[in-house]
């Protein structure tokens, strides 16, 4: 059983963390000027109706979910990653539990790469709400768990993308900077 000093040491990396993410909300409000031009294909989720509500299929989960603005956008963006930028299903998943400071939370997506390490996180909301600092804060806030090199957010309609590499924070200014760095 671990001792006290080890759970605390875990906290204060969280901690720390965390602090360093406060540090970039200098950054943040710049870097949400740069959205990306995503271009979904021409391919929609599948839906159904039973038992009186809407599902939709999942295509990395291979089952049914129940349709939600939410889950809309992040059906869709799984097929952007699939069809358009043609990652293999096998390196994705979806909505798999993570701890942050001893909290359980779901990240939407992660994409890995060639080496099963976190590639991409993205945290996906519905096309109602703006793609804001406290949803990149959020991704980022996951991320500390993941340690993805690239994040993204999108509500379906905007999306943004940064990357985190040696320390610096940048916003990416295409999607093919991170679609030609998969290893």
């Amino acid at each position: 059983m671990p001792g006290l000093s080890y759970l605390l040491s875990g906290y204060a990396a969280d901690i720390i963390c965390f602090a360093k993410l406060e540090l970039l909300n200098l950054q943040l409000n710049y870097n949400l000027r740069c959205m990306l031009a995503i271009q979904f294909p021409d391919k929609k989720p599948q839906l159904k109706k039973e038992k009186g509500r809407v599902l939709i299929f999942c295509i990395i989960r291979k089952r049914w979910v129940l349709l939600t603005p939410e889950e809309w956008v992040r059906q869709n963006f799984l097929l952007y990653l699939t069809e358009i930028l043609y990652y293999p299903q096998a390196v994705i998943a979806v909505e798999k539990k993570i701890k942050i400071a001893g909290v359980e939370k779901r990240f939407d997506i992660v994409v890995y790469d060639k080496k099963a390490h976190p590639f991409i996180i993205v945290e996906c909301k519905k096309m109602t709400v703006q793609l804001s600092q406290e949803v990149l804060m959020q991704v980022l806030r996951y991320n500390v768990s993941v340690g993805a090199r690239f994040l993204l957010i999108t509500n379906g309609s905007f999306t943004y993308g940064f990357e985190i590499a040696e320390g610096n924070f940048t916003a990416l200014t295409a999607i093919e900077q991170i679609q030609h760095r998969l290893c």
